[in-house]
């Protein structure tokens, strides 16, 4: 999961939010420094990614791009599910996107001394760029990864990313579509917090059924 979707994940705690688009930058025990419900936010993140890497529908859209990014392709299946949920956003949120994301610039902002150093530095090009909504489009996608290539180990193997996504653009739609409820059901559990989103027809279905099945019980 890239960032979009860990904010996202964190329901309607801005403190949540908060930890958990930093986790990756909060090692081992430090978490404890911050405030609660933060390093609540920090723990979910990790709890997130564990859920996530060892997810079989996950691991078969990183076998598509292991030619290319080896052990590296993991990286680049958390922007391509970033791109995903932008793209369904109105499957799982109320809000538009720019509002969303909107109202988390100003809570990076307002928390501003609270954040990591590496996260203070780049935080500017986060807002400036719009990078939050930018995964939404091939563009945005393209250049998060020449950038990742410029100040990471990511291989320099950006037109062939860009490629995949084309030729197997229904795969992985459709596997995103799979797993995202059940990782949202996962954070529900974990984090003790509902995530307010429009249900799925398939979702509206199973729960007419299953009312028509009560009312037939009794």
């Amino acid at each position: 999961m890239n960032y979009l979707s860990h904010i996202y994940l964190s329901g309607e705690s801005e403190e949540i939010k908060l930890g958990n688009f930093i986790g990756d930058f909060v090692k081992g025990q430090q978490f404890l420094k911050y405030p609660f419900d933060v390093a609540k936010g920090i723990m979910l993140h990790r709890q997130i990614d564990s859920f996530t890497d060892s997810h079989i529908i996950v691991k078969e859209c990183i076998m598509k791009l292991r030619p290319g990014f080896g052990k590296y392709s993991g990286i680049v299946i958390d922007i391509f599910l970033d791109h995903f949920l932008a793209v369904n956003w109105h499957h799982y949120s109320f809000e538009k996107l720019p509002s969303f994301t909107k109202r988390f610039h100003a809570v990076l902002l307002s928390n501003f001394f609270q954040l990591p150093s590496q996260v203070k530095m780049f935080l500017p090009f986060l807002i400036q760029n719009k990078r939050l909504q930018s995964y939404i489009s091939f563009d945005g996608i393209e250049k998060t990864l020449r950038i990742m290539v410029s100040h990471t180990s990511l291989p320099s193997e950006t037109e062939f990313a860009m490629k995949i996504l084309e030729d197997e653009y229904d795969f992985f739609n459709k596997a995103f579509n799979q797993f995202f409820p059940e990782m949202i059901y996962f954070v529900e559990m974990k984090g003790d917090f509902k995530i307010n989103r429009p249900l799925f027809e398939s979702e509206r279905r199973s729960d007419s059924k299953s009312e028509d099945e009560n009312h037939l019980a009794t």
